[in-house]
């Protein structure tokens, strides 16, 4: 099998990428393409539950972040087996379904479909630049971790606080540094993989799966903010 276009890309380049780090690459990436089963089934179930979710909205969230956080925990706790693989898709599973109310707010506008694939494929293309630049630079972006992990807990907190303040043009600020923080740590993580930073491919998909979910649902918010046609 050929090795993915950007660890290719990386060896012409003269960036050095050792059997291991590509295996842990590859796995990372087939795993994460299972994770989008149960996220895509968690979302149609939240659709459905959605008029109900909406009515709790700061207990489904703090309640969501701290299964989030939970499962992160037993992830790490079980990497080295398969039942951190079982893990980490109840992970997607659950995350799928608190997509369900933004999901379900897309969907009631005229272009809802369209924003959603818009969001998709803006995540997709960040993903492949940021994979890009992980692959190939060589620079060890490793020091962008500790930042990265402020900037998300400001975002935590400016987010639950933005909850009760109900204020759109923060919503709207918050969402847009969400996708660089996000976009970043893509870059962080990726980067960790290639220089053998990051040996588990299990812990490698959860963070890559933690900052695609952020931001494509934060793109979503900004699309039907911005573009969203309404009758």
């Amino acid at each position: 099998m050929s090795a993915p276009l950007p660890l290719r890309d990386a060896a012409a380049r003269g960036v050095r990428v050792d059997d291991s780090a590509r295996k842990v690459l590859r796995q990372t990436w087939w795993l994460l393409a299972l994770t989008m089963v149960p996220t895509v089934v968690g979302a149609l179930v939240g659709i459905q539950t959605a008029a109900w979710m909406v009515q709790h909205p700061i207990l489904l969230t703090l309640g969501m972040l701290g299964g989030a956080i939970g499962l992160q925990f037993a992830i790490a706790a079980h990497r080295n087996s398969g039942i951190g693989v079982a893990l980490l898709l109840l992970l997607t599973l659950l995350l799928g379904w608190f997509l369900g109310p933004l999901l379900n707010v897309a969907l009631s506008i005229r272009n809802g479909g369209q924003l959603i694939g818009y969001a998709a494929a803006g995540t997709g293309i960040v993903l492949a630049a940021m994979s890009t630049i992980a692959t190939t630079s060589k620079r060890d972006f490793s020091g962008l971790g500790r930042f990265l992990v402020v900037g998300m807990i400001v975002l935590v907190v400016a987010s639950l606080a933005n909850m009760w303040l109900q204020l759109p043009v923060l919503s709207l600020v918050l969402s847009t540094m969400a996708i660089g923080v996000f976009s970043l740590f893509l870059l962080h993580d990726v980067n960790r993989i290639v220089r053998g930073g990051e040996t588990n491919y299990i812990m490698a998909a959860t963070g890559v799966y933690m900052s695609l979910f952020n931001i494509f649902a934060n793109l979503l918010n900004l699309l039907l903010a911005l573009g969203g046609e309404r009758d």
